[in-house]
């Protein structure tokens, strides 16, 4: 009798009772595996997840872009990003909103972490937001969405994981992810006059600066264009390998700390020191995924689930939208990292059975996850929002945020309809 459906009924519960992802993964996958095969090869397996994934080069690429985010974090260029975004957009409506997006995307793409970006930029947008009489519903919303970003454009933490798990080019689902994460840009600027629109809010608007004086508020983002297209320009053209425009990236980001004039020898310590911490995290997440993946591929559970999916008569698109559907269902009740280590390592090979490319599926997913940041109960965005500004209610945040969610439901067709914005650039 198969009994994975217990396993990952017990996986899933203990997720929801707040045991730690990397311990659930990996009980659950060493557990099952035992009750498979026995318990002295079931512990072979999980040392050999552990031990032999843990001495891999091709994850060195992990710490050295978190190390390259914590030092764009402490550069303080996301507060230049900021003020040039908005000197382009001061002159429309919400023009405050739309450059935190803006200024999150671009952020986003010097850092990779979407929870990072949210809680930057909600102490350099929000008070300029509140003193021009942004209400607070409109203004969280943007940076919340906006934050969500930091997941899909390169580079990614996420996109990493998933690319260590399915055995994907590391550097394409990076190039994969630029244009969807344009798009999500654009989408999220007009979330922001639809709010506006809707509820009919009055905001003012200041007189338009001169093209010159556009052009010069570019100065300050000088640093993080050039980061972006030597790191990503250097994989396009095959002149690094990722794992080695990581550490070009790394060194790019310490370098704009030193001109910016904001390096300190404490400040290096704590860089390493939260590099260091992450990186063990992030390694224990993704040895306990893999761990899970034995089991998933020892239980028959992919089998059974694509006999099951089988009922949409063969049809690549309806399996797509049916996985679109549990995907947003477990958004409501687990995190983004979570969801994404549980589901991958099941979903993968049947949607490579059915022909998809797994780079589009890669970023498929990343994109769906961003909902999952952003929607109640577990928005993780909402909650990093609420953690820096807490006379803001979490209820507030989660209302604003409808017209966001609305807009990445709309870019997640686009992503279904014409797979080749995502593989363009591949």
């Amino acid at each position: 009798m198969e009994h994975w459906p217990v396993g990952l009924a017990i996986l899933i519960v203990l997720l929801l009772a707040g045991v730690p992802i990397a311990f659930a993964l990996a009980g659950v996958g060493l557990v099952g595996v035992a009750m498979i095969i026995g318990w002295t090869p079931a512990l072979s397996l999980i040392g050999s997840a552990f031990f032999d994934n843990g001495r891999e080069y091709s994850l060195s690429v992990l710490p050295l872009f978190l190390m390259m985010g914590n030092f764009v974090v402490q550069s303080g260029i996301a507060s230049e990003l900021y003020n040039s975004a908005y000197a382009w957009l001061r002159h429309r409506k919400g023009g405050l909103a739309m450059a935190t997006v803006v200024a999150c995307g671009a952020f986003s793409s010097v850092c990779g972490s979407s929870m990072a970006t949210a809680a930057t930029m909600t102490r350099i947008s929000l008070p300029s937001m509140r003193r021009f009489g942004y209400p607070d519903r409109l203004s969280t919303a943007s940076i919340a969405a906006g934050g969500t970003l930091g997941i899909l454009i390169p580079p990614s933490v996420i996109l990493v994981f998933y690319g260590i798990m399915t055995q994907q080019d590391i550097g394409k689902l990076f190039l994969a992810g630029i244009i969807p994460g344009l798009i999500g840009i654009v989408g999220y600027a007009l979330a922001v006059k639809i709010s506006i629109g809707m509820r009919g809010i009055d905001l003012p608007v200041e007189t338009k600066l001169p093209l010159i004086e556009r052009f010069r508020a570019l100065k300050g983002t000088a640093g993080a264009l050039v980061l972006f297209v030597f790191v990503m320009g250097g994989i396009y053209l095959g002149v690094f390998t990722p794992t080695e425009s990581a550490g070009m990236g790394a060194a790019g980001a310490l370098l704009l700390v030193v001109v910016s004039g904001k390096f300190t020898w404490g400040g290096l310590l704590n860089v390493l020191y939260d590099t260091m911490k992450t990186t063990a995290m992030m390694f224990f997440i993704l040895f306990g995924a893999l761990s899970f993946t034995n089991y998933v591929n020892m239980s028959g559970m992919t089998g059974d689930i694509q006999n099951w999916l089988s009922v949409f008569g063969g049809s690549p698109v309806a399996m797509i939208l049916a996985i679109l559907v549990i995907y947003l269902v477990l958004g409501c009740m687990l995190e983004g990292l979570s969801m994404i280590m549980l589901t991958v390592p099941v979903f993968y090979p049947i949607v490579a059975a059915q022909g998809f490319d797994l780079i589009w599926f890669g970023i498929f997913v990343v994109v769906i996850t961003e909902i999952s940041y952003i929607t109640p109960p577990v928005g993780m965005n909402a909650f990093v929002l609420r953690s820096v500004v807490p006379d803001v209610r979490l209820g507030t945040i989660f209302r604003g945020l409808l017209p966001f969610v609305a807009m990445d439901i709309v870019r997640i067709g686009l992503i279904i309809a014409f797979p080749s914005l995502v593989l363009l650039l591949t």
